[in-house]
């Protein structure tokens, strides 16, 4: 039977990353528009991998008007180092979305990743 171009390689939940430098657990990559984040420490130089799926607490910006109700679309602000409901014409990439409603006050926002 002849096949197609295709060929099954994981389920996709994690992508092959080495680092240019050491990447800290927890640390949110992002790579174009794939964003993913470190689950062990990546030493540079060093085949690691990435989760691009799952639900993860990011740190979330701060003030009036930052609240982000559950459901909202979030994106991470590389330039601030977390996560916001501002996507900055698209200069924050799309993280995923909100599942726990969040407060102005609130440090940390609970995300579930999508691509």
């Amino acid at each position: 039977m002849a096949s197609g171009p295709g060929k099954y390689v994981h389920e996709g939940d994690t992508i092959d990353y080495t680092p240019g430098a050491d990447t800290l657990v927890g640390a949110v990559v992002v790579q174009a528009d794939l964003v993913g984040v470190a689950q062990s420490f990546i030493k540079a130089n060093t085949l690691g991998s990435l989760a691009v799926d799952g639900v993860f607490d990011l740190p979330k910006a701060g003030g009036a008007g930052s609240a982000i109700p559950a459901g909202t679309l979030t994106y991470w602000d590389a330039a601030a180092q977390n996560a916001t409901k501002n996507a900055a014409a698209g200069a924050n990439k799309l993280l995923g979305k909100a599942v726990k409603a969040t407060v102005d006050a609130d440090t940390v926002v609970r995300v579930r990743l999508q691509q």
